[in-house]
């Protein structure tokens, strides 16, 4: 089986809009959570997230008037994606039909407000009436617009951008996309249908279907008047996750092409685990079976034991049933080593960002594997009796690491577990 190497990393979080400055804000322990302004969120029970800010795709080069009328995670992903190929260095080097692109990307952002006018005038006269609705649509809704909330839009995209000529995928299973895509991904190179993948995911749900769907399942914090503190993983006092959005790109390549090309590596993808809960769309399974299966099968396939684990990027969303089904989980596939893994949630300081939250935490990983230091989760405050392991509570912790793990848990009942190393 061929071994796969990580040899670009490129983000836009909310958080930072480079990897370099995302490190170095996780380990400053900041907070990018504030007051929603993507739209007016007034009367909403969830008044914040995490925006990606002063942000546009002229920052890495990109020329912003090509892009304008295309996705807003869409714009994010050629950031992240421009980075990362960038910094690999690969482009020039691979033939164009064994590069492919794998991505977790999200729906584009609906057009809220024409909706909104297509409804009035279905209403009229107090009965719905569908043809009002389609006439009102065809008025004015923009096609291209349309187009671009179509989830396959941003793969096909950054497809041409580089040429990559090989396997083109996406998938979107929910909080799990990413890690799904990279994992997904690596198997392509691993059985030689490609010599490299761009591979990652992008999401913005931030807009009033989004909000007003998470609201609906009580799955967001309403900590509003404390956004800083409202995203708290493993703490008793958790209400909800925080919504954030963004992209994170990594290119994935086959090690003795990227060893004869001489490209600096990051690290090895050693294992992947995919599973289903197979149980509830909305709730996890309550003794964490697919998610216990999941990490159990990524250590295998990485054919390492649980002693070898020197941290563990938790899914942690900041949700009362995942951060205590993912505590069993772990105990679960670890035994009694879960007790001595360092664990920590990044959503703590950037949020949940979805689709794209799997490969903004691997890249985190990567980075914890390079520096030496873990990131901490924030606003751990008050010990849950069902949440007692190791979380890194609100201060980085330096530890030299050799093997990483991190776990994506997506609604629906989605479960991927990615296992990097140092080369």
């Amino acid at each position: 089986m061929r071994r796969v190497v990580i040899t670009g990393m490129g983000c836009v979080t909310p958080l930072g809009h480079t990897v370099d400055e995302l490190w170095g804000n996780l380990l400053a322990c900041k907070s990018a959570v504030g007051p929603t302004t993507l739209f007016d969120a007034s009367s909403f029970p969830t008044k914040i997230a995490a925006e990606v800010k002063d942000w546009s795709v002229a920052d890495v080069g990109l020329d912003a008037k090509e892009w304008e009328r295309r996705g807003r995670h869409t714009r994010f992903a050629a950031g992240a994606a421009k980075q990362a190929m960038d910094q690999s260095g690969v482009a020039g080097s691979v033939e164009p039909a064994r590069m492919g692109v794998y991505l977790g990307a999200g729906e584009g952002q609906q057009d809220f407000e024409s909706f909104a006018r297509m409804m009035t005038a279905a209403m009229q006269g107090g009965q719905l009436d569908i043809a009002r609705f389609v006439q009102e649509g065809i008025k004015s809704l923009d096609p291209q617009l349309e187009l671009e909330q179509e989830p396959n839009m941003p793969a096909g995209y950054l497809a041409a951008m580089f040429d990559a000529q090989g396997p083109n995928s996406n998938c979107l299973t929910a909080c799990a996309a990413s890690s799904q895509a990279i994992g997904e991904a690596t198997e392509i190179i691993r059985r030689g249908d490609a010599d490299v993948m761009l591979s990652g995911g992008c999401h913005s749900m931030i807009h009033p279907f989004g909000v007003t769907g998470f609201n609906l399942l009580t799955a967001l914090s309403e900590r509003n008047a404390e956004p800083h503190r409202a995203s708290r993983p493993f703490d008793r006092d958790r209400d909800g996750f925080v919504l954030g959005e963004g992209s994170a790109m990594v290119v994935l390549e086959e090690y003795e092409h990227a060893k004869k090309r001489g490209a600096t590596i990051y690290g090895e993808l050693l294992g992947y685990g995919a599973t289903a809960d197979a149980f509830r769309i909305t709730d996890t399974h309550p003794e964490g079976r697919g998610a216990t299966t999941c990490l159990n099968i990524a250590l295998a396939d990485a054919k390492r034991n649980p002693t070898d684990i020197d941290y563990v990027n938790a899914h942690g969303t900041s949700t009362s049933v995942n951060d205590r089904v993912e505590t069993l989980a772990l105990k679960q596939a670890m035994g009694d080593v879960a007790y001595q893994t360092p664990v920590s949630s990044t959503k703590s300081m950037m949020g949940h960002l979805i689709a794209a939250a799997g490969a903004t935490e691997l890249i985190i990983c990567l980075k914890t594997l390079a520096d030496g230091v873990m990131p901490p989760t924030i606003n751990y405050e008050t010990p849950d009796p069902d949440c007692d392991l190791d979380y890194i509570p609100n201060t980085p912790r330096e530890k030299k690491c050799r093997t990483v793990l991190s776990n994506s848990f997506g609604f629906g009942g989605q479960n991927v577990t990615l296992i990097a190393g140092a080369v």
